[in-house]
């Protein structure tokens, strides 16, 4: 129990001290660059085809995800997070269209379409994994917040953009902040199920996603076949996949409570 309190304490504790930090600079506009990307090749009359068609990945692991909650009788999961499940998967299916619409034409507006379902698809994750590791009743109850508060903070971005001064501050914390947190709660207080390691999976593939975007230019120049911005959608749709297996192939702990295998 004192592990439990102390590990709930150091959450609080980064997600305050991340909160006042961030609040505390100067609003962060969208860089100029942001929407040039390294390949941007038209193919079968689609702009930046490939940016574009590698995000259908998204749309199949999003409906695969919707048909196993759906069909229920899943092993991995919590019952009483069915919803969220869910919608999780809901969110994942859009981001195929609100990316793919940002990447044939990309532009601030259209950027707005490709964060929001990629921001809500987050706060939802941080409700499973609330509920998963720390209490099923606080993750119900916290699901519809916490999408409000990741489209709010796309609505407030694109917002202050229109009024040319941009503000990334909230949106960098629903996207990064949520992250570092879902790590500590995976590293810091057990889960009820067994199986861990698809979580990880999830945290870990969409680091690699972000380390494909930043390297865009320098993986496209490598024989010009595939660029970082693509694979970027690529890994990130397998990390969402490993979401899915997790519904499949996990099992409720031994023990409630205990440290899963």
């Amino acid at each position: 129990m004192q592990r439990r309190a102390l590990a709930l304490s150091i959450l609080a504790a980064i997600t305050l001290l991340a909160c006042v930090g961030m609040f505390r600079i100067a609003p962060i506009p969208q860089p100029l660059g942001y929407h040039e990307f390294a390949d941007t090749r038209t193919m079968f009359g689609v702009p930046n085809f490939w940016n574009v068609a590698s995000n259908i990945p998204f749309l199949i692991v999003g409906i695969l995800g919707v048909m196993t909650v759906i069909r229920g009788g899943y092993s991995g999961g919590l019952p009483s997070l069915r919803v969220a499940y869910g919608v999780f998967f809901a969110g994942v299916a859009l981001v195929c269209f609100g990316s793919g619409y940002y990447h044939w034409n990309p532009d601030n507006v259209s950027l707005a379409w490709d964060r929001l379902p990629i921001a809500v698809s987050i706060m939802v994750l941080v409700a499973i994994v609330i509920g998963e590791h720390i209490d099923e009743r606080i993750a119900r109850i916290s699901v519809l917040p916490l999408m409000a508060l990741g489209a709010y903070s796309v609505w407030w971005w694109s917002y202050t953009e229109m009024l040319g001064r941009g503000d990334l501050r909230l949106y960098g914390l629903v996207q990064f902040l949520s992250l570092v947190l879902v790590a500590l709660t995976l590293l810091l207080i057990p889960s009820r199920l067994n199986g861990i390691g698809y979580v990880w999976g999830v945290v870990g593939t969409y680091g690699l996603a972000k380390v494909f975007e930043a390297l865009d230019t320098q993986i496209y120049a490598v024989g010009q076949l595939i660029s970082g911005h693509s694979l970027k959608h690529v890994a990130a749709a397998v990390g969402m996949y490993c979401l899915v297996m997790a519904l499949q192939r996990r099992s409720l702990a031994a023990v409630a409570g205990e440290a899963p295998a």
